[in-house]
């Protein structure tokens, strides 16, 4: 087949490399002895057939390539790496099943959705939100397995306060979408949107606050609101002290919100690290 080649570390940057400039490149770390990687071919070879030149796959011997194997820290096969624009974009270890690998290598094929996709970003950023709204609709309609349509779709409902669609379409998506990090993302920031939706404004509810000290309902709200308004130090302070107060207030939400916003932050950097251990040190 044309869209599956042997890579040798000569050819590497060419056939993979090069060629992932224009279409995805799966490279396959293989063995003659090794049984799983005998299993997962036929998977592939069928893959790389259906799909029909949208991506190619470029198969190391790892017997053969060890300068190869040993250059990418392959330990152990079947070793799967997703190429992208001159850039590895994915490491599978271990043999996929066929879903999970469609998954994975249609994040990276181009559709004619993405242009849509991204004229709606264009509209939106224009503050034609109706406009990309109506882009997107109509694009899921034509695409309706394509994920990232529905969690762009998501995230516009719930910036233009449409909150129970962007619920919707988050919810319908399938499980282990779901539990990938952008869909994670949306949905810890509609769990504060839903919570500031019908809110007093910041300053309000700093005032209720240092006048009701315990009322841990606008101490979430506040923290909500600061979530949503990019004030993240201050929503951690705010979910810390209502954890020191109560954590029991609906089923520890505080402690989940502190959570949520580490995930926002992409669990790094030195306010992550700073309030993760005073957390550690509450719970211990």
């Amino acid at each position: 087949m044309d869209n599956i080649a042997d890579v040798t570390n000569e050819t590497f940057q060419t056939l993979v490399i090069e060629r992932s400039k224009d279409v995805p490149v799966l490279v396959d770390f293989w063995a003659e002895w090794c049984g799983p990687c005998q299993v997962l071919m036929p998977v592939l070879k069928k893959l790389v057939e259906e799909y029909n030149g949208k991506f190619v796959l470029a198969k190391v011997d790892t017997d053969v390539q060890k300068e190869l194997a040993k250059t990418h820290g392959i330990r152990s096969i079947p070793t799967l790496h997703i190429y992208r624009h001159g850039e590895r974009v994915e490491e599978i270890l271990a043999v996929q099943s066929e879903a999970t690998l469609r998954i994975l290598l249609d994040r990276y094929i181009e559709r004619p959705s993405d242009r849509i996709r991204a004229e709606a970003r264009a509209a939106f950023q224009q503050g034609k939100l109706d406009d990309a709204l109506t882009l997107l609709e109509a694009a899921r309609q034509d695409e309706p397995d394509n994920h990232q349509l529905a969690l762009d779709y998501a995230e516009l409902c719930m910036r233009s306060g449409e909150l129970d669609k962007a619920d919707a379409a988050i919810t319908a998506l399938p499980r282990d979408v779901r539990d990938e990090t952008e869909a994670t993302r949306l949905r810890n920031l509609l769990n504060f949107a839903i919570a500031g939706k019908s809110a007093p404004e910041i300053t309000a509810l700093e005032s209720t606050i240092s006048s009701e000290p315990d009322n841990m309902n606008a101490r979430y709200q506040l923290g909500a609101q600061y979530v949503l308004s990019d004030r993240f130090e201050e929503a951690l302070e705010t979910f810390m002290q209502m954890f020191e107060r109560d954590r029991s207030f609906q089923e520890d939400v505080a402690r989940n919100s502190m959570l949520a916003i580490f995930d926002l932050l992409n669990n790094e950097g030195e306010l992550v690290n700073r309030y993760r251990r005073k957390l550690f040190m509450l719970l211990h």
